[in-house]
């Protein structure tokens, strides 16, 4: 006999009095695990729904992706992936319940072998596994009740598991806390994983077994709660009483010696001055310092160079410039998203996205302001008609505009993008950007690694659906009076779109797309109306829009103007600090290699904190300082963590989680296509490099359609962020072949090495000035320039990928160069002095003056060479392609 759903409910209700009234328990009482309540069959408890049968399902694998939790089910049966649909799932499992023979039930036969099943045996008959599902369907096989107890805790012990040796083992418990005052000891109905299985392993059981020396995190899923445990296994014997004393300047230090502590991990020691300026130039400002800088620098005795190092290069264009560019990854910056944004051609909304989050970078405006003037942003000021507006956006089209677009309090193009126009990619892309979490899985299903819900991603996503960015503005009717103004109304498509650039470059005004918030669908006087009317008793729907934020409360939309303003103020007040955590994590993965989560964009709770308390330090001092973005870079830069050499010793070596030392990683792209830059340039150029960033990687604003040329080419093969996703891996870190063969043999790499105002070109000219022997400078400079102007039109007509105007103006360079040749003075006439040009090499290409061993080998083979400057070209070629230079370490 199969019940009807109203039956079951009731009986729902009943069952749950029966076996869970806190009035049975006392509150420090805990109920024996499932396993040993079901060992037999004869038992008269009935099991609940949600709290025993759904995690039951979800330990044996039914609820899985390969099973019947896919998207098309098994053998005509699905059940929600993951669970959490409770009502989806008790529906489609009573098609196999018999609750008049509870024995004869496929839903028992199946996972039993008694009937044929791809799934294998998952339970023996007789098992308490199978008790406690016959127990639930000889009880009613009652559904979740509507006023089902929620889970309000999962209490794991041990909270810590620290081993000393391979192979002991610890067994956890999972004890279940619910909002009626239960208690009950659920080990027996969690999930378990391993985060590391070379660290430990965990049993179906919860026993965790230990492996290798290291730490990790062992996690515990029942209903909805996610709870990490951390694993260590020392790597030496120095813990305890045996650990040395270790000197913690600042608090960041303070959290991770007492994390090393934990593991016999010895922090190396405090990195060379060299080390140093190198790292931190190179880490907050993208560019390589100088070889005056180091001479300088390591000349200066003063025991707070350091700390003055880190707040000059704070000030610098070139530290807002390289921040800007992070934000702009992580905020989707891209041409590609960008088409049609505003009237203007070529790559405008890219540019000013870029010079909108510049500005206040450069003026350390708190973060929190920053993302407040995305997150509101509106196109039109208080009691701004759509032709004002236009008309103000076309003025800062104009060569003379005395207003630019980084004026403007908010940036609008974040919400114009193409991939940021349903509210489901709103949703992701704000988590991502924001919150630095991934809740994707939650669009269709519970979140397999984190509390989210389907329902919370759909209670959340309707913060975004009034929210929108329209192509032909608000106003239809002004819109299409002033295509008429322009003679352009019965153009269509792009021939209409690059007559209203033409227009707006003549000066006219333009229409402009328009960031729109649309009403509620109740005005406040009609709302108020229906519910003068609901007072006095008229039968009255009012309707309601609400959101939820997520792990927050419930927020009813229609009462408020823009729903935005609901979600910054939670990111600002969130108990949980994502927001804060989020930035967090990101600035300190530039400095570490790795962030305290990684990956850095997956803030979950299955994907803890190497290290909790010094995310939370940081996370808090960051918010009580005031989103102080300075306050966050000199906090971590003046920490000996920061500054810990990258030598590594016997403790450390295989450590790259918990920043005993610096691990040597890779350029970003931007910064290493600018370190070959700087390290060919000649030495009143490189000191221009801090203050004049429009023509540097840094500087570049968004990702163009064409990257397979110039500039954007070295930049992909170092693995500039693409931006075409919202997720931090669109940046690749990764060495390859490719980068190799790029520095080594690729034309622009020469082109940089004997451009005109390199330093190879500094040489031969100071050279032949101070012998006299300088030939006809006059026609050496002309010819010079010359040059220069055919590889700028070079550069650009690969830009353009122009075939056969790169094969002609490759041969007149050709043709150039040999001329050249012949005016300007023989190289074995010029005089250098190779011990110097050795140093200058060094500095300026690895930041460090070179050992004795090195500066022998260097200047013999200088001085060997044909001529000196083609030994001073070769050393400076070779120290470009040394690891040294292209890694930060």
């Amino acid at each position: 006999m199969f019940m009807t759903k109203a039956f079951l409910k009731t009986i729902a209700s009943l069952a749950v009095l029966v076996t869970c009234t806190p009035g049975m328990l006392r509150a420090d009482d805990v109920q024996a695990p499932a396993s040993t309540r079901f060992q037999n069959a004869d038992t008269d408890e009935t099991p609940d729904f949600q709290r025993h049968l759904v995690p039951l399902m979800g330990k044996l694998g039914c609820n899985g992706r390969a099973c019947h939790g896919s998207f098309q089910g098994q053998g005509g049966f699905q059940l929600s992936l993951f669970g959490y649909d409770f009502d989806m799932d008790h529906e489609n499992l009573m098609d196999r319940i018999d609750t008049d023979a509870p024995a004869d039930s496929y839903a028992l036969h199946k996972p039993t072998l008694q009937e044929p099943h791809e799934g294998g045996k998952r339970m023996e008959i007789g098992s308490w596994e199978y008790n406690l599902f016959l127990s639930w369907i000889r009880g009613g096989a009652a559904p979740k009740s509507q006023d089902a107890a929620t889970l309000t805790a999962l209490e794991v012990t041990p909270k810590e598991i620290r081993f000393s040796e391979a192979g002991q083992t610890q067994q956890l418990k999972a004890i279940a806390v619910w909002s009626d005052g239960t208690r009950e000891d659920v080990t027996c109905l969690s999930r378990f994983q391993s985060n590391d299985t070379a660290i430990c392993e965990i049993t179906d059981s919860g026993q965790v077994t230990a492996g290798e020396s290291g730490d990790t995190h062992v996690v515990v899923f029942y209903d909805n709660a996610v709870v990490p445990v951390p694993v260590l296994k020392p790597v030496s014997d120095r813990t305890g009483d045996n650990y040395p004393q270790v000197a913690t300047s600042t608090p960041i230090d303070e959290f991770v010696v007492s994390k090393l502590s934990k593991l016999g991990i010895i922090p190396s020691e405090i990195c060379t001055d060299e080390e140093f300026l190198r790292r931190v130039s190179l880490d907050l400002a993208g560019t390589l310092p100088t070889a005056g800088e180091v001479r300088a620098f390591l000349s200066d005795q003063s025991p707070d160079k350091r700390a003055r190092k880190v707040e000059e290069l704070l000030e610098t264009p070139a530290y807002a410039a390289w921040w800007t560019t992070r934000l702009c990854d992580w905020t989707g910056n891209s041409d590609q998203q960008l088409n049609n944004i505003n009237p203007a051609r070529g790559n405008t909304a890219s540019s000013d996205w870029y010079d909108w989050i510049y500005k206040r970078v450069a003026e350390n405006v708190p973060y929190d302001e920053l993302v407040e003037g995305i997150v509101v942003a509106n196109s039109r000021r208080p009691d701004e008609t759509y032709r004002e507006y236009c008309e103000r956006q076309t003025r800062m089209l104009r060569d003379d505009a005395t207003e630019t677009f980084a004026d403007e309090e908010g940036l609008t193009y974040f919400w114009g993008r193409r991939n940021f126009r349903s509210t489901e990619d709103r949703a992701i892309g704000f988590a991502y950007t924001f919150m630095g979490t991934r809740i994707q899985c939650a669009q269709c299903h519970k979140h397999p690694f984190d509390v989210w819900t389907q329902s919370d991603f759909q209670q959340f996503e309707q913060f975004f659906a009034r929210i929108n960015f329209a192509r032909n503005g608000s106003d239809r009717k002004e819109y299409q009076a002033m295509l008429k103004e322009l003679g352009v109304e019965k153009l269509r498509g792009g021939e209409q779109r690059r007559a209203i650039s033409t227009a707006a470059k003549e000066g006219k005004t333009v229409p402009f797309p328009e960031l729109i918030v649309q009403t509620p669908r109740l005005s406040p006087a009609q709302r108020k109306r229906l519910e003068a009317l609901k007072a006095k008793g008229r039968d009255v729907t009012i309707p309601q829009q609400t959101a939820r934020v997520l792990g927050g409360e419930t927020i009813n939309l229609s009462e408020i103007d823009d729903p935005r303003t609901a979600l910054m103020d939670w990111l600002r007040h969130d108990s949980k600090q994502l927001f804060a955590k989020a930035l967090v994590n990101r600035v300190w993965a530039n400095y570490f290699n790795r962030g305290i989560v990684e990956p850095t964009d997956d803030l979950s709770l299955a994907n803890p904190p190497c290290n909790q308390e010094l995310l939370d330090y940081l996370a808090r001092g960051f918010v009580e300082n005031g989103y102080d973005m300075h306050w966050l870079h000199r906090e971590i830069c003046l920490s000996d963590t920061y500054q810990r050499s990258w030598r590594p010793n016997d403790t450390n070596l295989h450590d790259e989680r918990n920043f005993s030392r610096a691990v040597p990683r890779r350029l970003p792209a931007e910064v290493a296509v600018d370190a070959l830059a700087a390290a060919t340039i000649s030495d009143d150029k490189a000191a221009q490099l801090l203050e004049e960033t429009s023509k540097r990687a840094i500087g570049l604003p968004g990702i163009p359609r064409n990257r397979s040329a110039g500039n954007y080419y070295a930049l992909s093969v170092f693995g500039r962020s693409i931006r075409e996703s919202n997720c931090d891996c669109d940046r690749s870190s990764e060495a390859s072949l490719l980068q190799t063969v790029f520095v080594r043999n690729d034309e622009t790499v020469h082109e940089l090495i004997d451009r005109r105002d390199g330093w190879i070109r500094q040489l031969a000219r100071g050279a032949a000035a101070s012998s006299g022997r300088s030939g006809d400078n006059r026609k050496v400079e002309a010819a010079r320039e010359r040059m220069e102007r055919l590889e700028r039109n070079l550069r650009r007509a690969r830009d353009n990928g122009a075939k056969k105007q790169i094969e002609s103006l490759t041969r007149q360079l050709r043709t150039l160069r040999r001329q050249l040749a012949d005016i300007e003075p023989e190289p074995s006439d010029i005089d250098l002095d190779v011990a110097s040009v050795v140093e200058e090499a060094y500095l300026r290409t690895l930041s460090r003056l070179p050992s004795e061993q090195e500066r022998a080998i260097a200047a013999d083979f200088v001085s060997s060479s044909e001529d000196p400057l083609a030994g001073a070209r070769g050393l400076l070629w070779t120290l470009i392609n040394t690891k040294e230079f292209l890694v930060n370490h």
